[in-house]
């Protein structure tokens, strides 16, 4: 350890470049990573304040909240108990009753006052729950948009107004703000008839497919993963962050690679000095950890500063769990890549190195 700081600290210009180099990658992850776990709880986040542990849809609605029906004939004989809700999803325009407001696009939920999520699962920032059917709670991000509690506004063409009495935290799906409503205002939304009841059941508890047979049934995560372009969009954001560490063992690698090329003669003047090759790997492998742990530190510190700044419509989400795994890849990947210049300096004759 105490040749390699000496090392760095000899040649501070080399070694910060490539410390520069390690804290922009590791930058770029950390945000990427960030971005990705934003972007997927924008997805998703309705979805688990709703608590859901099962979902029942439409079979033939191509696993799609949005493009299920569910009659009232599918549900002949069976009652909902108290951990399931039904559920009425459809896209909507939002706009200001007096024009004052830019068009919104939104996902409009509909519930049933007396179940479940209506009831317990849809925690405030501000306001109150809606009480009357026209009444409506939003999703936060919206009061950036200029949206304010007791403003009249109108969903798509519709003639009616809706008053906004509170501000819900985690509202949001398919990387859209939601609106809650009733049941009846989403029916009238969809244009269906009486028959049809809901786009889905939701429950917070894991039940079995038997429960609604006519119905087809997911898991939590399996729903999840099945939302439009959601597996799709973390696939791409995993790529890039894997691409990435292979980028930063490359990095790392080639440089040591060179540096130790540069440091040939010294290394076979230590050798000849009876110094052990085993010595001067831990001292390459230490310079690894070194370099490493400092560009990574640069790049955490950048990060939390892009988060600071940046604006709220921007989704970036930290998770500490994961950013710490990754820290720990980024310090094995930097060791992995200090073994490449390892064989020259197991070669070393310090003879022929010294004549050379």
């Amino acid at each position: 350890m105490f040749l390699a700081l000496r090392e760095i600290k000899h040649e501070k210009v080399r070694y910060g470049l490539i410390i520069a180099m390690i804290v922009m990658i590791s930058y770029l992850m950390f945000v990427l990573m960030g971005m990705m776990i934003g972007l997927a709880n924008e997805n998703k986040a309705a979805i688990t304040t709703w608590q859901t542990q099962t979902v029942y849809l439409n079979k033939n609605a191509n696993d799609n909240l949005s493009q299920s029906l569910i009659t009232s004939d599918q549900l002949a004989g069976h009652r909902l108990n108290r951990h399931e809700s039904l559920v009425g999803q459809a896209p909507v325009v939002l706009t200001k009753a007096n024009g004052k407001a830019d068009k919104q696009s939104a996902q409009f939920i509909g519930l049933d006052p007396k179940q479940a999520i209506a009831k317990e699962n849809i925690p405030l920032a501000s306001g109150r729950h809606a009480h009357h059917a026209d009444e409506l709670v939003v999703d936060q991000s919206l009061r950036a948009k200029g949206y304010r509690l007791s403003d009249r506004v109108r969903l798509n063409s519709t003639a009616d107004d809706y008053r906004i009495v509170g501000f819900a935290k985690g509202a949001q799906l398919n990387v859209a703000p939601v609106v809650y409503g009733r049941l009846a205002t989403w029916k009238t939304l969809r244009g269906v008839n009486q028959q049809v009841v809901a786009s889905g059941i939701i429950s917070n508890q894991l039940e079995g497919g038997h429960r609604f047979d006519k119905l087809a049934r997911y898991t939590s995560q399996e729903f999840i993963q099945k939302l439009p372009g959601y597996a799709a969009q973390n696939n791409t954001f995993a790529f890039m962050i894997g691409f990435l560490m292979v980028i930063s063992l490359i990095i790392i690698a080639v440089f040591l690679y060179i540096l130790t090329m540069q440091k040939m003669p010294n290394y076979a003047v230590l050798r000849a000095q009876g110094i052990p090759a085993r010595y001067l790997i831990a001292t390459t492998i230490h310079q690894a950890v070194i370099l490493m742990a400092a560009g990574i530190c640069g790049g955490l510190l950048l990060t939390l500063l892009t988060t600071w700044l940046m604006p709220m419509t921007v989704a970036l989400v930290l998770d500490w769990p994961l950013i710490a795994l990754m820290v720990v890849v980024l310090i094995i990947l930097g060791v992995l890549g200090a073994f490449l210049p390892v064989r020259m300096i197991l070669k070393i004759d310090p003879v022929r190195a010294l004549n050379g």
